[in-house]
Formats: C-alpha cells, sequence, structure tokens
C-alpha cells in the first residue's frame, strides 16, 4: 500500500511540476509543447537532460524555435492511464502536444478496439482546447499474432486522420532492436537512441509548430 501511495504522490507531483512549468513558460516561449505519453516519453532510466522532451527541446532551439517542451511521461503508462490524467497533465495554455502511448497497452495485449478509443478521447478532448496533436504510431509485438498486429497497427494512421493531427509513422523509427540504441532491457531508448528519435521526428515537430503559428496569426 505504501509503495502504491508512493507512486501516486510522484505522479501527482510530476504533474503538478509539469503544470508549473508550462505556465511559468507561457511569457517565455512563444510556443509552448506538452510530450504526453509513457516511458519512451519520460525518458525511463535517465536524467531529465537526456529524455526526449529536453532533448527535442535543445533541437528546436538550435534550430531558431522559440519553444518550451514539457514532459509529462509517466513510465508504464496505458492510453486509458492517459486519457485519466489528460486534463490535468496538459495545462492551460498549450500550444500543442506530442501524443506517444499505446506501447504497454500492445506489450500487455490490450484489446486494439480499448487503446482505439481511448487515444480516439484523448484527440477529441485535445481538438476540443484546439491543441494541435503530433500523434506518434506505434508498433506491436508479433508474438500476438498477425490480427492483434494488424488491427493495432492501424489505429494511429485511421485516428490521425480522423482528427486532422499529424502522424509520425513510428516513434521508435531507427531505434527499436538496434542493441547501440537501447537500454540493457532492450526496449528503452539510451541516450543516443532518444537523440536519433530527436533527429528523426524533427521535421515533423517542426510542421507542428507551423501549425500552432498558422493558428495563431
Amino acid at each position: 500500500m505504501a509503495s502504491l501511495l508512493l507512486g501516486a504522490a510522484l505522479v501527482v507531483a510530476t504533474a503538478t511540476l509539469n503544470r508549473s512549468t508550462a505556465q511559468e513558460n507561457k511569457g517565455a516561449a512563444s510556443v509552448r509543447i506538452v510530450a504526453f505519453g509513457d516511458s519512451l516519453t519520460a525518458g525511463f532510466e535517465l536524467p531529465p537532460v537526456a529524455a526526449f522532451p529536453a532533448q527535442l527541446e535543445k533541437a528546436l532551439k538550435q534550430r531558431g524555435h522559440d519553444v518550451a517542451v514539457a514532459n509529462a511521461g509517466v513510465s508504464g503508462d496505458t492510453t486509458s492511464g492517459g486519457l485519466q490524467r489528460l486534463d490535468w497533465a496538459v495545462p492551460e495554455g498549450t500550444d500543442a502536444v506530442i501524443l506517444e502511448l499505446g506501447a504497454n497497452d500492445a506489450l500487455r495485449g490490450v484489446s486494439p478496439q480499448t487503446a482505439r478509443a481511448n487515444l480516439d478521447a484523448i484527440l477529441t478532448r485535445l481538438a476540443e482546447r484546439k491543441i494541435a496533436v503530433l500523434l506518434a504510431g506505434m508498433r506491436s509485438p508479433r508474438n500476438w499474432g498477425k490480427d492483434y498486429v494488424d488491427e493495432f497497427e492501424k489505429i494511429y494512421p485511421e485516428l490521425a486522420n480522423k482528427h486532422g493531427a499529424l502522424l509520425y509513422p513510428f516513434f521508435m523509427e531507427g531505434v527499436a532492436m538496434q542493441a547501440e540504441m537501447v537500454l540493457d532491457d532492450g526496449l528503452h531508448p539510451n541516450p543516443g537512441g532518444v537523440a536519433k528519435i530527436v533527429e528523426l521526428i524533427l521535421p515533423h515537430v517542426e510542421t507542428l509548430i507551423g501549425r500552432v503559428d498558422t493558428a495563431a496569426n
């Protein structure tokens, strides 16, 4: 019970910090992005500066963008957990969200229909708040069988099309199954792996920023 309470407290504290950071950055950055996802976003076993949001923000600033990228990643999160915490994890003043969820659903064999419904609801809420979205796709382990894999992997392009969201087909592109890019667990990116993710997703994030700028003008 104590570990559960501690875990809940850490999640709340993280969300509070993310919200505070986004609000503080509101006056300092013209575009406020929230990276909303699981351990792949949070930076499992990595120092904060090596996690995806921090590396992405640095890369964007090096390219001249006035941005702040908040880390709203929670290790172990599923699409269901993301839906439950969405409203308080993505604070007021957010301009854009990079939505990266579904890996844990696939690892646990969660019904693709359930994952789809949760992501659909998340995208609907973000659209209602007029927040631009880049949806990062996931792939399913092949051990669940072809029917599961096919049903799961078509979630992302179909929902991106339905909601008019930008799509990055596979968040772990260039990193998954590459031993030099992942931690010893074979799943999570190491700092070099995160750098590769940032390198490949960067043009898509710049398009996302362009959507924010267009909406503002």
